[in-house]
């Protein structure tokens, strides 16, 4: 009914993220944030039908 089973489910994921670590690549991140391009990961974005959907706002 409310937000109970919500909050509990955030609770969780937001504790699994603090307390087991995880397999960061600190280079990658700090490039993507830097906003340097990582070459060879360019075929991993591509969307075939993502061409062409943009519709500009008027």
């Amino acid at each position: 009914m409310g937000r109970g089973r919500s909050k509990a489910k955030q609770t969780k994921v937001a504790r699994d993220l603090k307390y087991h670590s995880q397999d960061i690549d600190v280079e990658k991140l700090a490039r993507e944030l830097h906003g340097e391009t990582d070459k060879t990961g360019e075929d991993e974005d591509f969307d075939p039908f993502a061409e062409g959907n943009y519709i500009p706002r008027r």
